[in-house]
């Protein structure tokens, strides 16, 4: 059927909708590397400005190190541009069994299966491993990837209050009849930054038979005394049956995810996991670069300190000016504003003063948990947040939330 002009009329006037609300998302372009500093062309057809990045998910900054884009050349002139199949036909070099081998290793997982995003590792993962008569316990707060892979799979599906541990062991409780009971959880929560507590979570996966799967893709590089994750924060390192993660954040910024884990899991994602089976392979540069990333992060925990340093500073110097700080210790700093609009008015102007920010609302966050998502980077000097602070402060003035709590917001400015 032809895309008619009802069809047209009825889809352009949703977006004046979106508009009207003052929640339409601009396009913007990066026209330089990705750094802490970076020129960026918003909206679109204006000129290009310098701006300090602080949105990226380059948690170490290492997406633009010399060292990586030199080894990423490097694997491009030995190994090609791509693969030009999936991993099981003739997509595999040595080189990714080399990664695979490096992120078990890193991880301290027994085997590790490459995929072209964490998106495709956790669209694999579910429907691989589990049957009809398990059954999945999931955080209410897990990435939306988690989400779209759990709905793959065929196994009973239930959720548990956000890190509530009383009501996961009541819902352990309720599924003992199942074959299996899969816990599922970010480890470090990608829009709130709070830490899932696994030492508890493992406690109770042993108490009542489960696993336990972890998204580590906002933890891989820096959360942990070494880097290795939130199982390596909680002393559980030996004790999570899966980990998925991604090598397009901490781990050099490309792209590129995994599943690491037990033998026999891995094993089953290997013959059944349908993005691996029918993705094409990540391409050599990619492979050759997050190599070099594990590298110049193992054993060498100064980026890891640094973004440490930067996030206490950043997190005690804007609780001081009077913003509501979302999360726990770490780079993932939401500067909670509770309505949509006013998050993405802020976001605005704090890019006039040369601060690139994005505002966060729903779908992206729940209704009423607008936000703005700052992230630290290892990228970042102390005059960089400094710079954002005082812009934040001057923007914060504008609007008239310094010391208000979350209350006081919503009576303003409404939900």
């Amino acid at each position: 059927m032809a895309f008619s002009d009802k069809n047209r009329a009825m889809f352009a006037g949703e977006i004046e909708d979106i508009k009207s609300k003052g929640l339409f998302k601009e396009k913007r372009f990066i026209c330089s590397p990705q750094d802490a500093e970076i020129t960026v062309e918003y909206p679109e057809g204006a000129d290009q400005a310098k701006v300090l990045n602080f949105c990226a998910n380059n948690y170490l900054g290492l997406s633009s190190h010399p060292d990586v884009v030199q080894a990423a050349h490097e694997g491009l002139d030995a190994r090609g541009y791509g693969m030009s199949s999936v991993r099981f036909i003739c997509g595999t070099q040595d080189i990714h069994r080399e990664l695979q081998d490096k992120m078990s290793k890193f991880l301290g997982m027994e085997e590790t299966l490459l995929f072209p995003s964490c998106m495709d590792a956790n669209a694999g993962v579910f429907e691989a491993v589990l049957e009809a008569d398990d059954v999945i316990i999931a955080d209410r707060l897990i990435h939306a990837s988690l989400v779209d892979g759990i709905r793959l799979c065929s196994a009973h599906y239930d959720t548990f209050k956000h890190m509530n541990m009383k009501h996961l062991e009541k819902k352990l409780q309720l599924h003992q009849d199942k074959r299996t009971r899969l816990i599922v959880c970010d480890g470090v929560f990608s829009m709130d930054g709070d830490l899932m507590p696994l030492d508890e979570t493992v406690a109770l996966a042993e108490k009542y038979d489960a696993m336990v799967l972890v998204d580590e893709s906002h933890a891989s590089g820096f959360i942990g005394k070494t880097g290795r994750g939130t199982h390596e924060h909680f002393g559980v390192m030996d004790k999570v049956d899966l980990i998925t993660t991604t090598f397009g954040k901490g781990l050099g910024g490309a792209s590129g995810g995994c599943v690491s884990g037990r033998a026999e899991l891995i094993e089953l994602c290997r013959q059944k996991a349908r993005p691996y089976l029918f993705s094409n392979s990540l391409a050599p540069a990619i492979v050759a670069g997050s190599i070099k990333v594990l590298d110049l992060i193992s054993g060498n925990p100064e980026r890891r300190d640094k973004l440490e340093a930067n996030t206490k500073y950043f997190r005690e110097k804007m609780t001081e000016a009077g913003f509501i700080i979302g999360g726990q210790d770490t780079p993932i700093a939401p500067v909670m504003l509770y309505n949509a609009k006013l998050a993405n008015d802020m976001a605005r102007d704090m890019y006039a003063e040369g601060i690139y920010v994005i505002g966060f609302f729903f779908p992206v966050v729940p209704a009423g948990a607008a936000r703005i998502r700052v992230q630290l980077s290892a990228a970042h000097e102390m005059e960089h947040i400094d710079k954002a602070v005082a812009a934040f402060i001057k923007v914060g003035e504008k609007y008239g939330v310094l010391g208000l709590d979350k209350k006081e917001i919503i009576e303003k400015y409404g939900m």
